[in-house]
């Protein structure tokens, strides 16, 4: 078998079983590794005065790992700039965001080409690679530069724009390119898939070769949707553990009159935050026999505290949820509860499983890992209702949530109430259909098929590929 080299902007290993508060994305690339031997490649999150691609190597629960330190300015251009200021908003539909600075791409190309020289002396011949998300686009074509001829593929995790949105990008054309230095370019769903065949007909005059090639640029690239899972059985089991009893104990007695709505996501514009609390108020309001029968607590982690936008919408975030409890609070009780915080992976089990409603509704999701996790951890006897976001990808799997539309508060107003007053037949049969699935496309799952995609084609690429 061949070894698997995962390369991703940051490498954040689980340190111990259900005590990790990585996220979905570490936990899936860690399980993969655990599969196939191999190296997990990126930054080490630490800055250092000037760049000199020492690496560090360790070992951590099964999982070798190699990380490089990068320049204060490398971060602020590639990380905080290019990564976070230029693509994140711009993928996830908010142009109204996104910064245009050419010291932040300059940044981006250099780090990737930084990356690329630290990680060449760790490949070996038959060694596949496998590069994560946004950050790393141009990597494929750095290590093509230095000469490697390995099978190379690409994961997207977050979505795929569509190309009237890409265009807004200078040299969108440039960063399009760079992934024909692929073997392998995987999406989230096939929507993704077909956005970005749309802009390579449509911009780059290039044809799609049957239903899953697409070729530019004089060279040919496969493409195809890998819905990423997480490990179904492993999370479920979790709620077993000591911690998450804790957990689910202390949240039942706290709600033993109520019944619990749980949001959990990173603080991020993209997860539609300020329109859940709306929705939220809006079904207080409508629904007064049921206000004080109802808790709402949303776990949002701070990230990215130094780009504007983020500190902004937890300033907007705080008066809302002010507002929502002046308005609908009583002596003993607040509605709405937002904890700025990380919890423990099996906190969150438990949790979850205390929760009569998950709501997860995303305005733009690549995926949305929150949305299965959430299923998993359900009391198959007596399992809560996912409300979910259609713009989540995980939509496409999970039909058998409640679907709504994030932007509007009535829909969310009302699914809530649906779901607190379901039937117990319903919500049994509605999640033994959400498990079917959050069981057999697991993160397993979707490792075998991008590393058996990747491993199980003949090289596209030519000498004037690797010439570029």
């Amino acid at each position: 078998m061949s070894r698997l080299i995962v390369v991703s902007n940051r490498v954040n290993p689980p340190g111990g079983k259900g005590e990790e508060s990585v996220g979905g994305l570490a936990m899936a690339l860690a399980a993969a590794l655990r599969e196939y031997s191999g190296i997990w490649f990126g930054w080490s999150g630490r800055t250092t005065p000037m760049f000199t691609g020492q690496l560090a190597m360790r070992r951590i629960e099964g999982v070798t790992v190699a990380t490089v330190d990068l320049e204060e300015s490398d971060y602020q251009e590639y990380y905080n700039g290019y990564a976070n200021k230029t693509l994140w908003p711009l993928f996830h539909y908010r142009v109204d965001l996104t910064a245009y600075d050419r010291t932040f791409d300059e940044g981006y190309q250099r780090v990737n080409r930084r990356f690329a020289e630290t990680l060449r002396p760790l490949i070996e011949p038959d060694d596949l690679i496998w590069v994560h998300d946004y950050h790393l686009i141009p990597m494929a074509r750095e290590l093509r530069r230095l000469g490697v001829k390995n099978r190379i593929g690409f994961f997207l995790h977050i979505p795929w724009p569509a190309h009237q949105l890409m265009v807004t990008l200078p040299s969108h054309k440039a960063l399009v390119e760079a992934l024909f230095d692929y073997d392998l370019v995987g999406f989230q769903t096939p929507d993704y898939v077909t956005a970005f065949q749309e802009y390579v007909e449509a911009e780059a005059g290039g044809e799609i070769l049957g239903e899953d090639r697409v070729k530019a640029f004089s060279r040919t690239v496969q493409t195809g949707a890998f819905p990423i899972g997480v490990d179904a059985q492993d999370f479920a089991e979790m709620v077993a553990s000591e911690r998450a009893a804790r957990t689910y104990d202390r949240m039942a007695a706290h709600t033993v009159f109520r019944k619990l709505i749980i949001g959990v996501d990173r603080l991020d514009y993209s997860k539609g935050l300020e329109e859940r609390f709306l929705g939220f108020e809006r079904f207080l309001a409508d629904n007064p026999e049921l206000r004080r029968q109802v808790l709402m607590v949303q776990v949002a982690p701070v990230s990215r505290e130094s780009v504007n936008s983020y500190q902004e919408i937890r300033a907007r975030l705080d008066a809302l949820s002010g507002r929502i409890n002046g308005e609908h609070a009583d002596l003993d009780w607040n509605p709405l509860r937002c904890v700025n915080r990380n919890y423990r992976r099996d906190e969150l089990a438990g949790l979850y499983r205390a929760a009569k409603v998950g709501l997860v509704t995303p305005l733009r999701d690549g995926m949305n890992l929150v949305a299965k996790e959430y299923v998993a951890a359900q009391d198959p006897k007596d399992p809560g209702v996912l409300i979910l976001s259609r713009f989540a990808g995980s939509a496409n799997q999970l039909p058998a949530a409640l679907i709504v539309n994030p932007n509007s508060p009535e829909e969310i107003s009302e699914a809530l109430k649906r779901a607190l007053t379901m039937p117990l037949a319903e919500r049994i049969e509605r999640w033994r259909a959400l498990f079917s699935n959050v069981q057999g496309e697991d993160v397993g799952a979707w490792r075998d098929a991008f590393v058996g995609a990747l491993a199980g084609e003949d090289p596209v690429h030519e000498a004037s590929a690797l010439a570029s």
